[in-house]
């Protein structure tokens, strides 16, 4: 085996193309996060030959108090789950402002680790980096 072959290449190199249309889903459109409702917005989409490539999640950053935080990570968390269980592999959190960054960046770098073990990517689009 060459240094550029790996089992990982052999599985992306055997992939075929198929007819699925990926799709981002809003999170706000689920009505669960329940295994069996995620399963049924999953045969829903997959009838309609749609594959789930990006789950987006609005959350607020913008209280100043350490349960509101956890309270909101404990949401993207769930997504997390939610968006593996789909098949997405993108999970972007969204928000517009972060009342203080030195309790929220910590919360959304272990996210992001948590996201990754899951096999989904976290984004961030706000106003904080990780």
């Amino acid at each position: 085996m060459s240094a550029t072959e790996s089992p990982v290449r052999d599985a992306i190199t055997s992939c075929r193309p198929t007819n699925a249309t990926p799709v981002t889903i809003d999170a706000d459109s689920l009505d669960s996060l329940s295994t069996t409702y995620l399963r049924d917005v999953k045969d829903e989409l997959r009838a309609e030959d749609y594959t789930p490539d990006e789950l987006v999640l609005e959350t607020c950053f913008d209280e100043d108090c350490s349960f509101a935080t956890q309270d909101e990570i404990d949401r993207v968390r769930a997504h997390i789950d939610a968006a593996a269980y789909l098949g997405a592999t993108t999970l972007t959190v969204t928000f517009d402002a972060v009342a203080e960054a030195s309790k929220v960046r910590p919360a959304l770098s272990a996210a992001a680790e948590r996201a990754h073990r899951e096999g989904v990517t976290l984004e961030l689009d706000g106003p904080l980096s990780l």
